[in-house]
């Protein structure tokens, strides 16, 4: 083998090292999706996100095919002690070595326009996309009693 043959080895397999690194920096635990009845238009879900790796990372988008529209959303209290949901564009920073919760009352995955009710023990496929780890396909359980 040519010194020129080893090198391109080499980096090729460094490529797919550091590809599959990318893909387990990236870790969600205790995931759980629900909706508030079988007439429900919208759903949300919860999750632990951690980020195993040393580079600070970013949920910046989420998709799905079980709504109309799937967002990233907060619960925000105006000055009036009213709370309401909204948009956040810029996602959620997960810093690394650091996990990030999404949790009811507080940041989390929005599901608008269900496509079917959500199903006691079924589960939601969730697409989340990192600015450096990419997407990450997590399968979550609908857990309508939590």
């Amino acid at each position: 083998m040519t010194l020129k043959s080893t090198l391109l080895a080499t980096l090729a397999a460094l490529s797919f090292t550091s590809g599959a690194m990318a893909a387990d920096a990236i870790v969600v635990d205790d995931a759980y999706a629900r909706s508030s009845g079988k007439s429900a238009k919208a759903g949300a879900a919860f999750m632990v996100i951690e980020n195993h790796s040393d580079t600070d990372d970013r949920l910046i988008g989420v998709k799905s095919d079980v709504a109309g529209r799937v967002e990233l959303h907060t619960h925000k209290v105006d000055e009036n002690g009213v709370a309401q949901m909204i948009h956040v564009e810029e996602g959620f920073s997960i810093p690394a070595g650091e996990a990030h919760l999404l949790k009811r009352g507080g940041d989390h995955v929005m599901f608008m326009g269900l496509n079917a009710p959500f199903e006691q023990g079924s589960s939601v496929p969730v697409t989340l996309i990192f600015e450096q780890a990419g997407e990450v396909v997590v399968e979550i359980p609908v857990d309508l009693e939590r």
